[in-house]
């Protein structure tokens, strides 16, 4: 028996129950996928402000699932925020999905586009492209500018999937990503829309977690990825405590 924990890096708990639809789907049998929010941070993450401060409750769960014995983990925000301390703390592999739907787009054609919330983003996802190596695959980012906590709203999902359309015929990309993890339940509609592989990092990072645990294959604890070194943390920060 596998468990996998996703992390929701925002407190918005319907978001939390999509994301965790959206795993359960794809993981196998054997796999448990436990869905989780930290009980502190922002409900949502639009700016370098909401995601430093998301860091410190996904580092938490993180922490938690280590004393729980969970096998490896996903961080369910577009940004991958915290994913090197993550990963510094957990024995089983942490996958975000940017890094995974990125990953995924390269196996699927020669490029992607990414279709993102809030145009505020769009320099953080050409960011990750380049810092994951796939800068030259990325055809191009597209905001909807629909906040995050708005992409529950039917008029939301055909907005995005109408900008897919534009993006996919602007670009000429193979592939699309998607941008957030609350339009994880689009990918589907919008490959068939569009027309081409859509890919949703959730399911992606779900399944790559999986795979490495299957093929036992943990976080290097050599160098960069070694657990912190012991110090003292105050104030508010005095739980993190290694």
């Amino acid at each position: 028996m596998t468990h996998v924990k996703v992390i929701n890096p925002n407190t918005a708990l319907a978001m939390t129950d999509s994301i965790g639809r959206c795993a359960r789907a794809v993981a196998s049998p054997s796999t448990v996928v436990t869905a989780v929010s930290p009980s502190m941070g922002p409900e949502s993450i639009e700016s370098h402000y909401d995601e430093a401060l998301a860091v410190p409750g996904v580092l938490a769960e993180i922490a938690a699932g280590e004393r729980d014995g969970v096998d490896g983990y996903v961080i369910a925000c577009f940004g991958d925020p915290g994913l090197d301390a993550a990963r510094e703390l957990a024995t089983g592999p942490v996958i975000g999905i940017a890094e995974a739907a990125m990953h995924a787009a390269t196996l699927v054609g020669r490029s992607f586009s990414v279709v993102t919330t809030l145009s505020r983003t769009v320099g953080t996802a050409w960011d990750l492209a380049r810092r994951y190596g796939f800068a030259a695959a990325c055809r191009g980012v597209h905001a909807c500018d629909i906040p995050v906590l708005d992409l529950e709203d039917p008029a939301a999902r055909k907005e995005v999937t109408e900008l897919c359309v534009t993006a996919v015929e602007r670009d000429g990309c193979d592939s699309l990503v998607l941008g957030c993890a609350g339009m994880a339940e689009f990918a589907a509609e919008v490959s068939r829309e569009t027309g081409v592989p859509v890919i949703d990092g959730v399911t992606v990072a779900t399944k790559l977690v999986e795979s490495l645990v299957a093929l036992g294959l943990r976080t290097s604890k050599r160098g960069e990825y070694a657990r912190p070194g012991a110090k003292r943390y105050t104030g508010l920060l005095r739980d993190f405590t290694i």
